[in-house]
Order: structure tokens, then sequence, then C-alpha cells
């Protein structure tokens, strides 16, 4: 199969670094101050590294969960640190495929934004359209400026309340700044694939629509491969726009 681009491609703009971010707003420097230590203090009590090295999200749209998953170190297994509510939600199962669809993406991201000043509390962008989604997408409005964010509203994005979206961007700014990690995955999946309310009913809205149903084994195989081993695997696109893993 010929593979010709990899999902994340490393180009995302230069974003504030940790210590600028701080002081870049009053609320901002209000927020670190109020809540940088009480994450601290949970990293400590669950045995965790601070900072941690990498972090990696995964949420789920139709179980609305956020979950961030952190290591101290670069070869050991990614351990939970964890999971959040999505307080909101728009659109339907399924991947985004144009401007105005209200639609959350699936697939396979990192954040490429962090905005302190954001309209909605704290916010943290989202790399959509990716490689496949380039592919799939309207080519001419495919939609964009996807981001995890606070104020628990929604029109295709990942919204959490307030001071869990304080908790997220401290965790992310600190693994940006301190461990290095420019490029934080972030994995969007229709369903939690091991729970059985959500396979019924992820089986009852694809049994009629093989493109859905084509689309949801492929990323599921991220999903396994992640439960599996705890590790991320290396994820590219094939000229269809399918993505393939090792």
């Amino acid at each position: 199969m010929f593979i010709f681009c990899l999902v994340i491609s490393y180009s995302a703009a230069a974003q504030p670094a940790f210590t600028e971010l701080k002081k870049s707003s009053g609320k901002v420097m209000d927020v670190f101050n109020r809540m940088e230590d009480s994450v601290k203090q949970q990293f400590e009590k669950q045995n965790l590294v601070w900072p941690p090295v990498e972090m990696y999200v995964r949420s789920f749209k139709y179980d609305r969960q956020l979950e961030i998953w952190v290591k101290g170190d670069s070869k050991e297994a990614f351990k939970l640190f964890k999971t959040y509510k999505v307080c909101m939600q728009s659109g339907t199962m399924g991947p985004k495929r144009m401007e105005g669809d209200y639609q959350v993406p699936e697939g396979f991201y990192y954040i490429n934004e962090f905005n302190p000043n954001s309209n909605y509390h704290l916010s943290l962008g989202l790399n959509y359209p990716n490689s496949s989604d380039r592919i799939l997408s309207d080519n001419v409005r495919p939609g964009g400026s996807i981001y995890i964010h606070g104020n628990c509203v929604s029109t295709g994005c990942i919204p959490l309340m307030d001071v869990p979206m304080e908790e997220v961007f401290i965790i992310a700014s600190a693994v940006k700044e301190q461990a290095s990690q420019d490029f934080i995955p972030v994995h969007v999946f229709p369903i939690r694939y091991n729970v059985k309310k959500s396979m019924e009913y992820l089986t009852n809205i694809t049994k009629d629509n093989s493109v859905l149903l084509a689309f949801n084994n492929n990323i599921k195989s991220a999903f396994d491969f992640f439960e599996l081993k705890k590790q991320l695997p290396v994820i590219m696109v094939n000229q269809k726009g399918e993505y393939v893993f090792n």
C-alpha cells in the first residue's frame, strides 16, 4: 500500500512559551496562581512526575469524556491522570467533512494553538483539517477553528467546564515549555469501543452506512493499540485518506 503523508506534519506556528503564557493576561496569571499548585499536588498524590515528559489527550464523543494521559519518562507507558466530562456536544457521530456541519472531528490530531485570551475562557486549538481530512473533506470549505475550550458551549468543538479547562491548559503548557513536547497528540473517537452500551449505539447507527462503518473500523485500530500497550502507534495516511498504523 502506498503511503504518502504523515498525519502529524510538524509545521505548527510558534506558540508562546510557558513563562510568556503565564504573563499574557491578568486572567491567565490568575489561573496559574489559583490552579498550578493544585495540579502539581494531584500529580504528586498519584505518584506522577511533574512536569510530565509527554501528554496525550483522548476524547470520546458519545461517552462525553476527555482523558489526559501522561508520561514521566519517554520510555515508560502512559498513565491516566484524569477523565473529564465533556459538558456539551454538537453534531452527530461521524467525522467532520465540511464547514458549518457542527460536527466534532473524529481522528488523530495535535494541539497547534494555545489561546489564553479565548472568548471561551481558555482554549487549545487542534490541527483540523489533518492530512486525512484534506483528502476526504470538502476541498473548498472543510471548516476549521476546532478547539478544546472552556465555557461549555459547542458548535463543533470539545468543551469543558472552566476549572477542568484550566487544569488541562496548565498541563499542556508545562509539557510544551518544560518538557519541550511541541506536538501534543489528541485522538477523538466516536465512542469507547470497550463499553457495551456505546458499541450497541455505534452498531445501530452504522448498520446501514458502509462508509461510516469503514471509517470507524479504521480508527478503532489506534484505540485497540493504545489499550493493549499504553503507547501510541505511528499513524500515517494513504492516498485514499485512510489511516495506516505501525
